[in-house]
């Protein structure tokens, strides 16, 4: 059973407003219940009057959806900026570490390097002192030790 069967008894709305009676006038939903308590009406009335105010002014005030969304759209766009910021400065920190870390091993490694060297060099000059002395020595005609008895043989001979 459809609304219009229920309450209409089966006719449409055409049909019962042409078996209005004339001079008969159409009263609103909200007259009918008032038959029995006019503060309900009146309340009634109130709401309604109040319902429509409060839509009009809803309807009529400023919106502030689209400066909500920008400022939601900025804080995201900040939030993802900062984000990437944050990713490449760690990514950039890990790289210049490592660099340096290479750097410093590079660094040590042509110390220790050089270090080698100037101990080669050292034992080369220590080693041609050496062979410089031993060759001094045994380039003499006498050792030194018999230098004395030389020279006096030499002067005896010269007489």
């Amino acid at each position: 059973m459809s609304f219009n069967e229920k309450f209409d008894g089966g006719r449409n709305g055409l049909e019962a407003q042409a078996e209005l009676r004339e001079g008969e006038v159409l009263r609103p939903i909200d007259d009918d219940l008032s038959l029995g308590a006019p503060e309900f009406a009146q309340a009634l009335e109130n709401f309604r009057l109040s319902v429509h105010a409060w839509s009009e002014a809803e309807y009529s005030r400023p919106r502030t959806a689209v400066k909500t969304v920008r400022q939601r759209s900025w804080r995201l766009a900040a939030g993802w900026a900062l984000g990437c910021v944050l990713v490449a400065g760690s990514v950039s920190g890990g790289v210049y570490e490592r660099h340096h870390r290479q750097e410093l091993a590079r660094i040590a490694t042509a110390q220790q390097t050089e270090q080698q060297r100037a101990a080669r060099e050292q034992r080369a000059r220590e080693e041609e002192d050496l062979l410089a002395k031993v060759d001094s020595e045994v380039s003499r005609e006498v050792p030194s030790a018999m230098e004395p008895l030389a020279q006096l043989m030499a002067e005896d001979e010269t007489k």
